[in-house]
């Protein structure tokens, strides 16, 4: 199958939705299929088999691109949909793939081509408005909910990536087009060495501390001020290690760790390469997913989960569609209870348990062969001649 997928964000960077564009593309080649990828002008190149990308020009002179929705988006846009046309006019394509908001442009352009479209919803479009603290404006939440009608509609197949898209896909009607695949493959493909995981932990620990690790971005829904309010409550001889903050956001966490008296007990941690973060789960004896707001599954936890380690997370929808009290140590979102979890997690001899229950689960369900199967289930619905 030749297929042309837009994808509004830059690819690659080490971040929600462009981690779940990567493997994407990787099960696409595994399949053997053929993809033009239209992206924007930021991000480095990843190469497979059948892969072609193309980029939009960089006339805004961008260096960075914010996650969630922003204004820049609105030009960004507008050229995918203008060099997305460009590319189909040419002709050869059996299939639209869009992303995120470009679902919008996809719809119009399988519509105008007569194509099939397959919409890969990674969130929920009116959500995002909340989630990032972009708008509270009731018109504009209208707008985007007739949006993620009309793409819905427009869709033959849709890839959501949680329980909770799953429900909204089928309170709307269209659960009969929806194919549950959780983003659950990570940057494993080489483990790290005894010597590697031995070294990091004498660099973040240097004192034979716990190593208590947090990955991920820092936006305020990720709960990073709640992580830091239970450090200063959680009992002697554990390093916290943050990784994944960068800029103004990185600057005022580190600032608020210093106002707290946290000075030798917090670790942080620039962005690092996403084949780099396995070692430093490997290094923690304890993981945690502090966050605050949001009903996706954080892509973390799947990586968590096949640890063996103990996993904290805040007992909300976003965790607890995946994990429960069998796998994981569910708290409140709260500094005490999450303070009491992350003890529990550190020293009680039960702890273990769950973390190899947790284990256990992500082997049997996990794999790449499960995956590569759901998307040649959503090709199947969106384009049942070509899919095989």
């Amino acid at each position: 199958m030749n297929i042309l997928m837009l994808a509004p964000e830059p690819f690659f960077q080490a971040r929600g939705t462009p981690i779940s564009v990567y493997f994407r593309l990787k099960a696409l080649s595994e399949l053997g299929h053929r993809v033009t990828l239209i992206t924007y002008p930021l991000g480095q190149d990843r190469s497979f088999p059948g892969l072609r990308i193309i980029r939009l020009p960089n006339v805004l002179g961008l260096t960075a691109i914010r996650i969630g929705p922003s204004l820049v988006k609105l030009p960004l846009d507008a050229m995918l949909l203008g060099r997305a046309f460009l590319e189909l006019v040419k002709g050869g394509y059996d299939l639209v793939f869009s992303h995120e908001e470009a679902s919008l442009l996809g719809v119009w352009l399988s519509k105008l081509f007569g194509l099939p479209h397959l919409y890969d919803m990674h969130s929920s479009l009116p959500q995002q408005l909340e989630n990032f603290n972009f708008s509270r404006s009731p018109l504009l939440k209208a707008i985007f909910h007739g949006i993620e009608r009309f793409v819905l509609s427009g869709s033959r197949s849709v890839i959501v990536i949680c329980q909770d898209l799953l429900r909204q896909v089928k309170a709307l009607g269209y659960g009969a087009k929806a194919v549950f695949l959780e983003n659950f493959l990570d940057f494993d493909d080489k483990p790290p060495s005894l010597a590697e995981v031995r070294d990091k932990r004498k660099e973040l620990a240097p004192g034979g501390e716990k190593i208590i690790l947090y990955t991920g971005n820092f936006q305020p829904y990720q709960g990073i001020p709640l992580l830091l309010e239970a450090a200063t409550l959680t009992r002697p001889g554990a390093v916290f290690v943050l990784v994944g903050g960068s800029g103004a956001e990185l600057k005022a966490m580190m600032d608020r760790a210093k106002v707290l008296g946290l000075r030798g007990r917090v670790v942080f941690v620039d962005r690092v390469p996403p084949d780099r973060v396995p070692l430093f789960i490997a290094a923690a004896d304890v993981l945690v997913s502090p966050r605050l707001a949001g009903t996706n599954t954080p892509l973390k936890i799947y990586s968590f989960l096949k640890s063996g380690k103990p996993l904290v997370v805040t007992d909300l929808w976003t965790h607890a569609q995946v994990v429960d009290d069998r796998s994981a140590i569910l708290v409140r979102p709260d500094p005490q209870s999450l303070a009491d979890g992350l003890n529990f997690a550190l020293f009680d001899p039960k702890s273990p348990e769950r973390a190899a229950a947790a284990k256990a689960k992500a082997d049997r369900e996990y794999t790449p062969e499960a995956y590569r199967l759901k998307i040649r289930e959503a090709l199947a619905r969106a384009c049942p001649s070509k899919a095989a």
